[in-house]
């Protein structure tokens, strides 16, 4: 039932969180799977640049912003200029054996209103389409929500970019809406697609996720035997 003020008006729900929340940091995120960590262009540029390499095409870079990069030094060159800042808050995501296999990170960063949104999702051929990705999403997930008590945590993509909007819903966000011609990249236009979770869908969300991610839920081979399912 829609609350009313003193003059009859509609009006929204009361706040029952404190603002503002406190901002991310650069501690690890652990899963059983992969470990989030801060990125450290030193320390992770070649592995990147040696993952990113299985994908001889480029296809993977249509929809991002930047890439692909032709050699390890302009890939190190752009994390040293823009993978090191507070906003976007950018981690690498490091496989079983310590090896950088993808990255993302934080950004939009509103501690005023509890909203926080994921994105710059780069994710090399060896971590795509596997249950890695998926703890990769749900750990930082896990962070916005449990540990930082965010009320919003939001993610945006090209609305022509199919697969992105596939993994969004898979992941349990909510489609929004499109912003028309909302920005501009590699000298094209953006229609961007909005989708959300908000903290009222997380515990829904966050029981679906660890039932899919428990290793029993996978056979000898790693296939799953239910799918992810909220």
């Amino acid at each position: 039932m829609t609350r009313q003020n003193e003059f009859g008006q509609p009006v929204g729900d009361p706040l029952d969180v404190d603002l503002p929340r406190p901002r991310p940091d650069r501690t690890a995120m652990h899963g059983q799977r992969v470990t989030l960590v801060p990125m450290d262009p030193v320390a992770h540029a070649t592995g990147l640049e040696l993952a990113f390499a299985l994908d001889a095409e480029g296809r993977n870079w249509t929809y991002m912003p930047y890439g692909p990069f032709a050699r390890e030094s302009d890939l190190r060159l752009f994390l040293e200029q823009r993978c090191t800042g507070d906003d976007p808050l950018f981690y690498t995501v490091l496989d079983q054996l310590g090896e950088p296999v993808g990255w993302g990170s934080y950004l939009r960063i509103d501690p005023a209103n509890g909203v926080i949104e994921v994105g710059n999702l780069a994710f090399s051929p060896r971590m795509q389409r596997t249950a890695a990705a998926t703890e990769a999403m749900y750990l930082m997930m896990s962070r916005a929500f449990d540990e930082l008590g965010y009320r919003r945590y939001e993610w945006k993509c090209d609305a022509l970019n199919a697969p992105s909007r596939r993994a969004a819903a898979r992941l349990g966000f909510v489609y929004e809406g499109t912003f028309r011609q909302a920005i501009h990249y590699k000298g094209r236009n953006r229609d961007t697609a909005w989708f959300a979770i908000i903290d009222k869908d997380w515990p829904r969300l966050k029981a679906g996720f660890q039932r899919w991610l428990d290793p029993d839920n996978f056979d000898a081979r790693g296939r799953q035997k239910s799918p992810l399912t909220f």
